[in-house]
């Protein structure tokens, strides 16, 4: 950052007083700009007959490998809207009966992850710009070594656990 966005005067790096770690700091209108975590929110869609929907990006990163719908949480939604919004551009689904199964930090990406399972009401799905292939996979035939990012692979071996063992969120963190 290099202007503020209150009063388009150039900003310092500073601690201001009585905080404790470094921010952006108008001197000029005295605005403290806060940089926080973004929250990436998605689901694992699960069909009538037990298998789990994936999509192939169409997009960088990871361009060409398999993900659950995700994507950045909007300003005045929810995280369940956002994953519900996000579900439906990637991949046409409309989820239902969110219920929260993970939560991964990545402090070195200042990112939250956050992934719901959802039913899907039917079998109607299709690629959208973002997902060049959508597509369901039995529990047993997860592409693994094609899976784009490791809060993703990490949500979906949670999600396996818990067709075994009582439901619990995963709260976990990944460093990088």
């Amino acid at each position: 950052m290099n202007f503020c966005s209150e009063c388009g005067h150039p900003v310092t790096v500073k601690t201001p007083p009585g905080d404790h770690l470094p921010r952006f700091v108008c001197e000029h209108c005295d605005a403290i700009h806060y940089r926080n975590p973004r929250i990436i929110t998605g689901t694992v869609p699960v069909a009538p007959d037990g298998r789990i929907l994936l999509c192939r990006r169409n997009i960088e990163p990871r361009k060409n490998f398999w993900t659950l719908p995700a994507g950045f949480m909007e300003n005045g939604e929810t995280t369940v809207q956002g994953a519900l919004r996000e579900t439906d551009e990637e991949s046409m689904v409309r989820g239902e009966n969110p219920v929260l199964i993970s939560v991964i930090s990545l402090p070195a990406f200042d990112q939250v992850h956050m992934f719901y399972r959802v039913d899907m009401p039917d079998f109607n799905y299709g690629t959208t710009a973002e997902s060049n292939a959508v597509d369901l996979y039995h529990l047993d035939d997860i592409p693994w070594p094609d899976i784009a990012f490791r809060t993703v692979e990490r949500t979906l071996k949670h999600y396996l656990e818990l067709q075994t063992q009582p439901f619990y969120v995963l709260n976990d963190h990944i460093d990088i």
